[in-house]
């Protein structure tokens, strides 16, 4: 069974993607073993210097590589990143279990994920070129893992 480890910063904060999230992470026990490992979100004034925001997302990033498990294939979620169609994430996450056994995905904060963070994974995944609230990106990836998984397990989730 892979291992996956989800990399998050900030906390869900809003009831309805908790209760999302829950119900995702529990459809995705018969597939992996997830953990979600929350970072703390670096606080901002409300209109940020570009400074202001270097500084968060090293702070963050610096919190993010020390809990990156270090035998798991490691990808961070980011704009540039590759866009992957469901089953090429398939195939991509089979090879992972394969190769690694585990994974780690890495969601950052509103403003992303600072350089460091970026070249410390082994791939950037982009999940679609449109813009998410972090938060609710949570949500999205793990949806998209259980689609992914299923499709490895072939069930008919996946139409």
């Amino acid at each position: 069974m892979l291992n996956v480890t989800l990399i998050a910063v900030g906390t869900l904060k809003e009831d309805y993607l908790r209760a999302a999230f829950a119900e995702y992470e529990k459809r995705l026990r018969a597939y992996c073993k997830l953990e979600l490992v929350p970072i703390k979100e670096v606080k901002l004034p409300e209109d940020p210097g570009e400074g202001e925001i270097a500084a968060a997302l090293e702070e963050e990033g610096r919190q993010i590589l020390a809990a990156l498990p270090p035998r798991a294939y490691k990808i961070a979620l980011c704009v540039e990143g590759k866009e992957l169609s469901s089953q090429e994430l398939a195939e991509k996450l089979e090879q992972i279990g394969a190769s690694h056994g585990a994974v780690a995905l890495v969601i950052g904060s509103s403003y992303g994920l600072s350089p460091a963070v970026k070249s410390g994974c082994d791939f950037r995944l982009s999940v679609s070129r449109l813009t998410f609230p972090h938060q609710l990106m949570r949500v999205i990836l793990l949806e998209t893992l259980y689609r992914s998984l299923g499709i490895l397990r072939g069930t008919k989730y996946h139409k």
